[in-house]
């Protein structure tokens, strides 16, 4: 209701009505509860993640990771395919060079982990493992497969 009308407005009042939220009577307590003045912990280091948690934000932090990463890989590509002294180049610099090097392995490192970790995510969508047992059992197998394939990568690079 407008102010001008004399009603002022209370903390659990909205403007437009009770139900103009859209929920039922019900409902209108749990939407009163979400948006109550309750006090919200800021500090994300006092919160310990389990490790399903901590393998869904790695697995968005290595898709960040593969999309700059292109960036390299796309100019290793061009270079190398523009002529022979291009391809000696990108050749010689992955070959002897430490940081061109450290760069592959990290985008192998995330490649790896990203696959394996898209592979349980796409087995959560057909509702295998859905569970608190199975989720955790399924992040478990995540690292233990990635840390293998990332060790294999690192000897392969280096």
């Amino acid at each position: 209701m407008p102010q001008s009308l004399g009603r002022s407005p209370s903390r659990n009042h909205h403007p437009l009505g009770r139900f103009s939220t859209g929920l039922g009577a019900g409902q209108e307590s749990v939407y009163r509860a979400v948006n109550s003045k309750r006090p919200v912990n800021l500090d994300l280091s006092t919160i310990q993640f389990p490790l399903p948690a901590l393998t869904s934000i790695a697995h968005r932090i290595t898709g960040v990771i593969l999309f700059v990463g292109l960036i390299f890989a796309f100019w290793a590509l061009d270079t190398s395919l523009s002529s022979p002294a291009g391809f000696e180049a990108v050749s010689d610099a992955l070959a002897h060079n430490i940081l061109a090097k450290l760069i592959a392995w990290g985008l192998l490192s995330a490649l790896a982990f990203h696959l394996v970790a898209g592979i349980k995510h796409l087995l959560m969508d057909v509702d295998i493992g859905v569970t608190l047992e199975g989720g955790v059992q399924k992040a478990q197998i995540t690292v233990i497969v990635s840390a293998v394939l990332i060790i294999l990568a690192g000897v392969w690079v280096w």
